[in-house]
Order: C-alpha cells, then structure tokens, then sequence
C-alpha cells in the first residue's frame, strides 16, 4: 500500500540525513515517520502528539505498514514528555505561535548546535523567522512544495546565534534564493501581493508602520532580476 504522503511532507524529509534519529513532533497520521523508515533514511522515530486519537492512530499504521519496533510513541505537549536522544526535529502543518510555543519551552536544551529543527509552517511565516533570529536560530536550508493552491515553505533550522536577518529577508531569506525551487517566482508574487496589500491598509489608517512595510516592499523588489533572472 502506498503512504498517502502529501508534497510539503516529502519535502520536510529532503533536509533528514541519512541514519538520523528523528522526532516528529505533531505526528498526526504517522506516515512521515513510516516513509523515513521505509525508505531507509531515518534510523528510528520518536512520534509524538498533543492528542491521543492521533497518536493512536499512529501506532495502528506503524503497525500495518511493518515499522512499529523501530518507532516511540508519546503523548506529549511539543517536546515536554519525549527522550532528547535525536538529531533532528520535525514540526509540520503547525501555525508559528504554536512552533515558537514549542521551541520555547524547550529552549533550556533545545538550543544546541546538535540538534537540526525541521519546520514547515501554515502562517506568520515572516514573524517566525525573525524570532528563529532573535533566539539565535539560523535558517540553513529552505525550499518550497505546493499542495492544492497554496505554496509552502520548509526550513531547515540551527542553533548558531550571532547571524542577522533584515525584515525583507524574514519574507524571502537568502537561502530561498539559493535553493531556487521552480515554485519561487509563484511564491515570491504572492508574498509581494501580501506586503503591497498591507501597505494599502496602513495608509488607510494613517499607520505610522508604513515606511517599514514600503522598506521590505523596496528591498522584495530589489529580489526580482535574481528571481527572474536565469529563467527563461
């Protein structure tokens, strides 16, 4: 039987290295961890969940699908009831308050060079890069996946503070720009939609915010020719 695994998750599993120790946090379904263990890249899986229904569930397709002996399961709020033997972390499908709420709580331990945070996030994404930043994470990696009509980004993350980031790289950072995905323009166009959209409203509302958002907009432009510029 085919897993069921939609486009952003495979791309969450692009940045596991081979023989990791991966927990994924927020497991839901399980099939990220069942696909990392089909496939041979993740050594073993913490699966966790904040709801027992999901994590249940889990269980019940790591049994169907033959990997149950080399995955964990734990009923846990983000990372407050799970082992800390892994190297790399997955949150997925997750809002930023909810990712920087679990980050957070395990900042005491979490912040250590060892660990590698995989995270896709549904919204605020230029709000959690600049806290990533404020709390001395670093975006190594990102690139894009598209489900139905919505563009997603994924980031790989580490802790090595001391790197700054400008409001408009917290919209399209650097490492978007290397990564070059085929979905960048697309994506670039609807967060320059969002940014102009924003700024129409601040001046509306005589909203002294307006000459920040008409800086990101001036420097998200300023992108264009290396976003446009090797395609044909």
């Amino acid at each position: 039987m085919k897993l069921p695994l939609s486009s952003r998750l495979l791309a969450c599993c692009q940045f596991v290295h081979p023989g990791d120790r991966v927990a994924d946090i927020g497991c839901d379904h399980g099939y990220l961890g069942i696909h990392l263990l089909q496939t041979g890249i993740a050594s073993s899986m913490i699966e966790a969940d904040i709801n027992r229904g999901p994590l249940e569930a889990a269980l019940r397709n790591a049994a169907k699908f033959g990997v149950k002996d080399k995955m964990t399961f734990h009923l846990s709020d983000g990372l407050t009831r799970i082992p800390r033997d892994f190297d790399c972390m997955v949150c997925a499908g997750m809002g930023a308050d909810t990712i920087m709420s679990i980050i957070h709580h395990a900042s005491d331990w979490l912040k250590d060079s060892k660990y590698r945070l995989i995270l896709q996030c549904q919204s605020k994404r230029p709000e959690l890069r600049q806290w990533l930043y404020d709390e001395g994470f670093r975006i190594n990696r990102e690139t894009l996946a598209k489900d139905g009509k919505f563009v997603y980004s994924i980031m790989e993350v580490v802790y090595d503070p001391g790197h700054p980031i400008t409001p408009a790289q917290t919209y399209i950072t650097p490492q978007l720009l290397e990564d070059n995905h085929p979905l960048l323009p697309e994506y670039y166009e609807r967060v320059k939609s969002g940014v102009e959209l924003t700024i129409f409203g601040l001046k509306r509302a005589g909203d002294d915010r307006l000459p920040v958002y008409e800086n990101i907009l001036h420097d998200l432009t300023a992108m264009e020719e290396q976003i446009y510029g090797n395609r044909s």
